[in-house]
């Protein structure tokens, strides 16, 4: 177990993490740079996952694909030696925390539909569902789970009683959405035969965890409450894994995408700075500075997080110098009240920054084609959201992750050396004897690897 694990990139998001996990790139490589963002050549805001040429499987709404990550995964170095012989697949109740991990060759992605509270796809990865999806999904165990009760105390909580998409949400929100992906993991298990081969990859990220602490925060009787659930749903997948497969042949690695901030109104009791912004007290001041020196447009296409796209046909139509008018953005942008840096895409393709933590992680991100014009961080505990908290920012509350590796290729301890979530992928990688990532900016931990151990799936 690593107690100083962090991310090193900027924002501390879902989309980010996840494409960090298995793959060892920063986002500047991987260029999934954020949840979201402005696709320039597209002319719209897009998904990290979005994909028009292909189609959802078993639900509603767009097709999603790993097509935008720009490099390879763990997932897919094992696919390029074992093509035949290992299946990679992942799983998630997000659709990005599914795709993201197992990258481009992936046997199959899963996630959850709160439309219909389906287990789905896309034709990125089949032309229809597995027979043994079909069912689990018709067997309709989220209906099941109607009426249910979680929470401790007078706040307990109360799902819908009546199947519906707001049941399913509730679901998604909720200890019972983990309940409900660890119950589909152990389906596919079975039905795919994962163990039965030289070497194969599951990835599982447990939802739920997020909207939970977005709604109440971390230091909320419900965040202790589905952390003690999600102890026992491992507990569950692991006894089931051990019956299936024995657990001395499972390679486990333990993480998180990210943290989040305490509440606001938490942290004023405790007499911590902090507080809430609006979308319009960020970006409201860089509009009116920019009307005001260079005449009335429609300045921001797009945001992606706290980074605005500036409308570049309409600064080429006015015949303006786009570092000018990033300038005059980025000083507009400072002047607002708890924003801590300003970082233009000038500085970033230079390199012209400080030499320090935030803008090391500032630059890890930045990818040319993807990300905005400007970069703006906040104070610490300063978020834009008007109820509940969020994450994002590159302080440690949002950067510091659990990292935990279990097998018995790996020497037992607590190490307290900073490392970070770059370095899973080398690792593994060395473990199952395959190329690294593509990507990849991280190393082999070999203080845990137990040299004496054979490599992962060699005795199969």
């Amino acid at each position: 177990m690593f107690e100083n694990a962090n991310v090193e990139h900027y924002p501390t998001v879902t989309a980010t993490g996840h494409a960090t996990v298995l793959s060892g790139a920063t986002p500047a490589l991987s260029g999934i740079m954020g949840n979201d963002w402005y696709d320039r050549e597209l002319h719209k805001q897009v998904l990290s996952i979005s994909d028009d040429s292909v189609n959802m499987l078993g639900g509603s709404g767009a097709g999603a694909s790993p097509r935008r990550l720009l490099v390879s995964t763990v997932g897919d170095e094992l696919k390029m030696v074992h093509l035949d012989d290992t299946h990679v697949i992942g799983i998630s109740l997000k659709d990005r925390s599914a795709i993201l991990p197992v990258g481009h060759m992936a046997d199959a992605a899963y996630w959850y539909d709160t439309n219909t509270g389906n287990f789905v796809s896309s034709t990125y990865y089949f032309r229809d569902l597995p027979e043994w999806v079909k069912s689990f999904n018709g067997s309709r165990p989220s209906d099941k789970l109607a009426g249910s009760e979680w929470g401790v105390g007078p706040m307990r909580k109360h799902l819908p009683a009546v199947p519906s998409p707001v049941l399913y949400a509730d679901i998604f929100g909720s200890p019972f959405g983990n309940e409900l992906l660890e119950t589909f993991a152990e389906r596919l298990i079975a039905a795919e035969k994962l163990g039965q081969r030289a070497t194969d990859l599951l990835s599982v990220s447990f939802s739920s965890n997020d909207p939970v602490g977005h709604a109440f925060g971390p230091n909320s009787s419900e965040v202790r409450d589905i952390s003690i659930r999600t102890d026992r749903v491992l507990d569950r997948l692991f006894a089931f894994l051990d019956q299936t497969i024995g657990m001395e042949d499972v390679l486990v690695v333990f993480t998180s995408d990210h943290g989040v901030a305490p509440v606001p109104e938490v942290l004023a009791r405790w007499k911590m700075p902090g507080g809430r912004m609006s979308t319009a007290d960020l970006f409201g001041p860089l509009k009116q500075a920019l009307n005001a020196k260079f005449g009335n447009g429609d300045w921001i296409l797009g945001t992606a997080g706290t980074s605005p796209y500036l409308n570049l046909n309409l600064i080429r139509e006015k015949g303006l110098d786009e570092a000018e008018v990033r300038r005059v953005a980025a000083e507009a942008a400072a002047a607002v009240p708890h924003v801590l840096r300003v970082y233009t895409r000038d500085q970033l393709q230079s390199g012209a920054l400080p030499n320090d933590m935030i803008s090391n992680r500032v630059a890890r991100s930045f990818n040319r084609k993807n990300s905005g014009d400007l970069e703006i961080v906040l104070e610490p505990y300063w978020i834009r959201s008007a109820e509940g908290t969020t994450h994002g920012t590159p302080y440690s509350y949002d950067a510091h992750i659990p990292l935990i590796f279990m097998g018995p290729w790996f020497r037992i301890g607590i190490y307290r050396q900073n490392v970070v979530l770059n370095d899973v992928a080398p690792t593994l990688a060395t473990i199952l004897g395959v190329e690294t990532p593509s990507g990849s900016i991280g190393r082999a931990l070999n203080e845990i690897i137990d040299s004496t151990t054979l490599s992962f799936g060699a005795t199969k």
